[in-house]
């Protein structure tokens, strides 16, 4: 099995440093929901992992983001793309949860879920956080330069390996034609 492994705001949606709190605040990133159809016609499963440390903030409930979550999953289909699963970190920083980005355990139950080492497994993200959880997991890192990305890339500090791209697009368009050129 092929899997990636992508973060959601700042990857796929525009983010917000005021939470995507409901469907009309979740807008795509020009190309990545076609980026995303392009991994699934080359075989790759495509799972999100996401800090949603909104609903503990209380700006949004579990019913919304399902609501968010279904645009994306309808969005993603209209173009001919599908996203295996969605996982997510409910909780605050505060609570010091092991499911939260930096921590490893949204990965590990991605491990888990789909029976397979994380080990190879490209993930892409938009901060720091995203790119540590998967680092941690044997994960490649991939950072893109939307949402967070350029600070990020600023800030150093990136996990050994991180490959950087302007976006979801290039990046899966970079990635595809490298694989197509690995022997299986």
């Amino acid at each position: 099995m092929k899997l990636i492994i992508l973060d959601r705001d700042g990857v796929i949606n525009h983010d917000s440093p005021d939470f995507i709190k409901s469907p009309a605040e979740w807008v795509p990133i020009p190309g990545s929901l076609e980026a995303i159809a392009r991994l699934n016609q080359a075989g790759y499963r495509v799972i999100i992992a996401s800090n949603q440390s909104g609903i503990a903030r209380e700006l949004f409930d579990m019913t919304t983001l399902n609501a968010i979550h279904q645009k994306m999953h309808n969005a993603a289909q209209l173009v001919g793309a599908d996203i295996d699963a969605v996982f997510f970190c409910p909780h605050a920083a505060i609570d010091n949860c092991d499911c939260r980005k930096p921590k490893a355990g949204m990965f590990e139950e991605i491990s888990k879920r789909f029976k397979l080492s994380l080990k190879g497994v490209p993930t892409v993200g938009d901060s720091l956080r995203d790119l540590q959880a998967g680092f941690i997991s044997g994960c490649l890192p991939y950072l893109v330069l939307t949402g967070k990305g350029e600070k990020t890339q600023q800030t150093g500090g990136l996990p050994p390996g991180t490959q950087v791209f302007p976006d979801l697009a290039s990046m899966v368009n970079a990635f595809l034609k490298t694989a197509a050129q690995r022997p299986e």
